[in-house]
């Protein structure tokens, strides 16, 4: 591995220690990480912004040479209106004339809803539930291999009416007793089921990014100690004596503090 290769692998190495130590408490390694993740996230979308965006959106369209205002010639002289609105947003950081950014917010977030609205309702709600249906009336899910296919057929069954019952649990123009009592608690079901899905999904996305940090922990010592430099070795023990002596000092603190009263 190069030296420059090394260094930025001990950088990361690093700050995975220092997001690891959040599980004994919150400590200025913890902070110093989160901070960095944060500022880096914030430039890194930043010049995102600027060159797909800013750039190809609104300064090359108001610079094609067909108009002039001041330093502007654009024959699409209707882009400063948006441009006006995004500066109107800055105004949110003056305590006196933060008001002016509600305008700009506002109309963004009207435009914004009334384009996703559509989109979520189709792609999420409208495709899902044809799928759902269609799984039933789908003769293939039957008998897809010239005979009856019982797990495929019930699946698609159970889909339809856990579907159904969802949504039924949602509506309240029907008092929910007797039969509709229990297609609610069906629903109820159906829904547990799919958060719990939903949540063990998540927690197992999360132990992967802990393997996988962990995979680069022991690669990071695989390098040090197989290289064969000496620098390389010196870099490891430096960065795992930063933490042995924070552990120690955390120790002696717990210590000290136990045998001490708190004063009334």
């Amino acid at each position: 591995m190069e030296w420059s290769t090394f260094l930025w692998t001990t950088l990361g190495a690093f700050l995975t220690l220092c997001t690891f130590s959040f599980l004994y408490k919150d400590n200025p390694f913890y902070k110093f990480a989160e901070h960095l993740v944060v500022g880096v996230s914030a430039g890194y979308f930043a010049l995102v912004l600027w060159h797909q965006s800013l750039i190809p959106n609104l300064f090359t369209r108001l610079n094609d040479g067909d108009w002039y205002f001041l330093w502007v010639n654009s024959s699409q002289w209707w882009y400063l209106i948006p441009a006006a609105l995004g500066v109107m947003m800055w105004t949110r950081f003056s305590k006196k004339r933060s008001w002016i950014s509600r305008w700009p917010i506002a109309l963004y977030m009207g435009i914004a809803a009334g384009m996703a609205i559509p989109r979520e309702m189709q792609a999420r709600v409208i495709e899902q539930l044809h799928s759902a249906m269609l799984g039933v009336i789908d003769r293939s899910n039957f008998f897809g291999h010239s005979v009856f296919d019982t797990a495929s057929g019930i699946a698609s069954i159970i889909i339809f009416l856990g579907t159904l019952a969802a949504l039924f649990y949602f509506f309240f123009s029907k008092e929910h007793v007797g039969v509709f009592k229990g297609i609610s608690s069906f629903g109820i079901w159906i829904l547990m089921i799919g958060f719990g899905a939903s949540f063990g999904y998540t927690v197992m996305g999360r132990i992967s990014l802990f393997v996988q940090r962990i995979q680069v922990l022991n690669d990071w010592t695989v390098n040090a100690w197989e290289s064969g430099e000496v620098s390389y070795v010196l870099f490891w023990f430096l960065v795992f004596g930063i933490f042995l002596i924070w552990a120690m000092f955390e120790i002696v603190k717990y210590f000290m503090n136990k045998g001490s009263t708190p004063e009334q």
